[in-house]
């Protein structure tokens, strides 16, 4: 007995072995999670066993148990790197299904699917028209390489300071292109409905009645955009005329076959003080078209595509998924998990919520294997290893002895 005793013993000093080989050829495998050889006794059972003296018959492997502790982040050059902060998994779709991951080495096929490093595409929750996802339905992850689209300048706000003491113009009627016929101006960039850029200029003039009253001009690409519009401010420098302050230049058509442009600029903070011309800020609601420039994802797995013209898109959020029993998870290579009836049915959810944890972009997970405790743990079952070859020597010589003694 012996001899199958200790022979059970290399067996199992050598699955250990494999285990500990294992953590350590991937302790810089991004995702992976190292696992524990356990081992179990082995005695003898029979239906009724009363025997207090009863001799095992060695050990066995019971189980490789996986151990999903957090490895450490690191910071990555690479928005499509991602670590999970906490518990969960990526889920990804394969060609037989959908699998689980911690390896968020992500990168974009031909087609615009953020993939795996091994091929596999990331799952998302789809956004819905009116805001939010759907978290009943999953889908690819695909970065919209189109182009944003652009939009027309309809509206905007002008606040600036046009000084007390400023008297009309020497010169008349209004000429943009001489600077006699005004006392002031100022320049903004409008957009039509296909996205082109144009200067808008804004020409001040004082008139000589009624008092506080000042002509506003514009012309859009260097051509008119309307009849003058007019300015009234009360005694205390702030505008009175027209209620609201809000001026309309509609007349101006765009020569790139883009929609006629109808400008509505709110002058309801500009000032008429004692002093100089001052801009304090001009904005407008239009846009040109934008590239993709590029991907944000938030901690919450909020994926958005960034483009040039600062407008932004959410592609979807992640989709995350954890189990009851995460040790019950079937390896599948690659740094995959597939669910299996000891691990239980997948709980999905979504990124920093309850069950879940946070996404960091720009990072990745490293392996949890500690190279210092699997290095021990090869010391340990090198010996062990030893010792029983050791009863194998013996029992061996002994059982020599014995045949010695019969002849």
């Amino acid at each position: 007995m012996a001899f199958s005793t200790a022979l059970s013993g290399l067996t199992a000093a050598s699955s250990d072995l494999d285990v500990t080989a294992n953590n350590i050829a991937n302790s810089n495998t991004v995702g992976f999670k190292g696992a524990r050889a356990q081992f179990a006794d082995v005695y003898a059972a029979g239906a009724v066993n009363l025997n207090n003296s009863v001799v095992g018959q060695g050990v066995r492997l019971s189980s490789t148990a996986q151990q999903f502790t957090q490895g450490n982040i690191s910071s990555s050059s690479s928005n499509l790197d991602l670590a999970i902060s906490g518990d969960g998994f990526y889920t990804l779709k394969s060609a037989n299904g959908y699998v689980y991951s911690r390896n968020g080495q992500f990168g974009e096929d031909k087609s615009g699917n953020v993939i795996s490093s091994t091929g596999q595409a990331l799952q998302v929750y789809p956004p819905l028209i009116n805001g939010g996802f759907n978290t009943g339905t999953l889908s690819n992850l695909n970065l919209q390489t189109a182009q944003s689209a652009p939009l027309a300048t309809t509206a905007g706000a002008v606040i600036l300071n046009l000084p007390a003491n400023t008297t009309p113009p020497a010169v008349a009627p209004f000429n943009p292109a001489n600077s006699l016929t005004y006392n002031q101006s100022t320049s903004t960039t409008v957009y039509d409905s296909l996205g082109n850029a144009y200067p808008a200029t804004m020409f001040f003039s004082q008139q000589a009645a009624p008092p506080n009253t000042w002509s506003v001009n514009m012309t859009v690409n260097g051509v008119s955009a309307g009849p003058a519009q007019t300015l009234t401010f009360g005694s205390t420098g702030a505008v009175t005329a027209p209620a609201g302050g809000t001026l309309n230049f509609n007349g101006f058509t765009p020569t790139s076959g883009a929609l006629p442009m109808t400008l509505a600029l709110n002058f309801g903070q500009t000032t008429q003080y004692g002093g100089q011309f001052g801009v304090t800020s001009i904005t407008q609601n239009g846009y040109a078209t934008g590239q993709l420039s590029t991907v944000a994802i938030d901690p919450t797995g909020i994926v958005s595509a960034v483009y040039t013209n600062g407008r932004s898109t959410q592609l979807g959020q992640l989709a995350m998924a954890n189990f009851p029993n995460p040790q019950g998870l079937k390896q599948l290579g690659d740094t995959n998990w597939s669910e299996t009836f000891t691990s239980g049915t997948v709980v999905q959810g979504v990124a920093a919520s309850a069950g879940f944890g946070s996404i960091q972009s720009g990072a990745l997970e490293a392996s949890n294997v500690d190279l210092t405790t699997q290095l021990v743990k090869m010391i340990t079952a090198q010996r062990a290893f030893q010792a029983n070859a050791q009863v194998i020597t013996t029992a061996n010589q002994e059982s020599q002895t014995v045949i010695n003694i019969s002849h």
